[in-house]
């Protein structure tokens, strides 16, 4: 019980040392930019296994470290719709939901309430936090076709369309 109420005080830390205003896209927090993808296994939303190295290499991928009460993620929902509808076709986007504060069950429960067009994953042990050092929630990675971290971003106000447009044409060159 007290690891678990270190685990939410360590989080409720982690979310306030990182203000919307304060760092942004391209600033070196989490996994550095040109490190090689880290493969590491969550959950469907049926408890089911997925391995993100199945999906990482294919194409680029932008995952998302988000939580159903997360404002920073809820302000960087349209960011995330408007790169969706202009990329989806090209890019894998998925919203990785931490175990922290909220069960597969809510996470469930939310996304019936608000469809979203791309693929959601529980965190259930934390193993995609620590292997991608998510630092916070909003945290956005986007991996390259090579399976290579292109872009960090963190907060509510990242314009990931044109974040996901610059790792594109990188992979053309």
């Amino acid at each position: 019980m007290r690891f678990k109420r270190f685990c939410v005080l360590a989080a409720i830390a982690l979310l306030t040392a990182f203000p919307d205003d304060g760092l942004s896209a391209q600033e070196e927090v989490g996994i550095k930019r040109g490190a090689e993808a880290p493969a590491v296994e969550v959950e469907d939303l049926d408890g089911n296994a997925v391995d993100l190295g199945d999906v990482i290499g294919a194409k680029p991928v932008l995952l998302e470290f988000w939580a159903t009460w997360c404002e920073n993620c809820e302000a960087l929902a349209p960011s995330m719709e408007r790169a969706l509808r202009t990329f989806g076709d090209r890019v894998e986007f998925i919203a990785v939901a931490v175990g922290v504060g909220q069960s597969q069950r809510s996470v469930r429960r939310h996304f019936e309430q608000h469809p979203a067009g791309h693929r959601v994953l529980f965190d259930k042990h934390g193993e995609a936090v620590r292997a991608y050092s998510a630092p916070t929630t909003s945290y956005v990675v986007i991996v390259d076709g090579a399976g290579r971290v292109a872009y960090t971003g963190v907060g509510g106000r990242q314009d990931l369309e044109a974040a996901v447009r610059e790792v594109l044409a990188a992979e053309r060159q």
